[in-house]
């Protein structure tokens, strides 16, 4: 008899007891959700198709079913959206080589040193503490024609009379890069924080030289780190639309993705072209993001 209990017991163990409290609290969750995502994403979609209103007024618009608006905006900004794809992934991967060792030597080497440890994620995360427009504006005037860094180019030999740093894809690759390794490094350090010190003292025990270590044991350990950390990171690089825009570092043959979004909605108002982008974007990246986190083995961020 206690048997049959114990076991009507586990059965029910994992059942809510009372489904309406759990109703109760799901739809806060719910009603959030609806409002502030589903609700946006339908009316972009539902923007996105629009066809011109036929007094030709300009912002002017009415519903429709037009599909060739996609067509139409991937042939006029093909140059615009592989440039985004590209700065992304090399701003990324810029971000994973600095954000890396930055990582392992908090996370890891300074694990034993608690005010040196708290001191470093305070410089990590001390940019936050500034305006991300601030901080662009001020690599603006580092590099400016008549900066330090740009004389100092001009006079060994570098950089010509007649050329800028401003405007060049360099200097927008290395504002990305710079602006979002905070978010590269605090998932590295986190993963790498809880990594066991013992699998690598185990690893010397066996006479591995360090970086058999480190390609053996640490990096693949820290997979999950990096997985998070370039999301984190190329996310949202393919949709910025400040640091490559003319005010800031850029110019208009370093224009991407955003900044494309940014003048349609505002300058040009072809909401339909600029819905019809942002819904790419977000596929693309939904596609990108999926392969590869399976490609990574970390399907458990899905």
């Amino acid at each position: 008899m206690s048997t049959q209990v114990s076991v009507k017991k586990v059965k029910t163990a994992g059942k809510p007891k009372n489904p309406k409290i759990l109703l109760i609290l799901v739809l806060p969750g719910l009603f959030y959700l609806g409002l502030f995502f589903i609700t946006p994403f339908a009316s972009l979609i539902t923007t996105s198709l629009q066809a011109p209103s036929p007094t030709g007024g300009i912002g002017q618009y009415v519903p429709g079913l037009e599909f060739g608006n996609y067509a139409f905006v991937v042939t006029e900004y093909i140059d615009q959206i592989v440039r985004s794809f590209i700065y992304a992934t090399l701003a990324t991967l810029l971000a994973l080589a600095i954000s890396y060792p930055i990582a392992y030597f908090i996370g890891v080497k300074a694990r034993n040193k608690p005010v040196l440890q708290a001191l470093l994620l305070t410089l990590v995360i001390a940019p936050f503490f500034i305006s991300f427009l601030l901080r662009t504006f001020a690599w603006k005037q580092v590099f400016g024609q008549n900066s330090f860094i740009s004389t100092l180019l001009r006079d060994i030999g570098l950089l010509a009379d007649d050329q800028f740093l401003l405007g060049s894809s360099l200097v927008v690759v290395f504002g990305l890069t710079y602006n979002f390794i905070p978010f590269m490094t605090l998932p590295l350090y986190t993963n790498l924080e809880r990594l066991d010190t013992a699998l690598l003292e185990a690893g010397s025990d066996l006479y591995a030289k360090p970086t058999s270590t480190f390609w053996k044991v640490t990096f693949p350990l820290s997979i999950p780190g990096i997985t998070s950390g370039t999301l984190l990171t190329f996310i949202p690089i393919a949709g910025d639309y400040v640091t490559a825009s003319g005010n800031f570092l850029g110019s208009p043959k370093t224009s991407m993705l955003g900044n494309v979004i940014e003048a349609n909605f505002i300058t040009i108002q072809d909401f339909p072209s600029a819905s019809a982008l942002s819904v790419l974007l977000m596929a693309a990246i939904v596609v990108m993001v999926a392969a590869y986190i399976r490609r990574t083995g970390t399907e458990d961020l899905l």
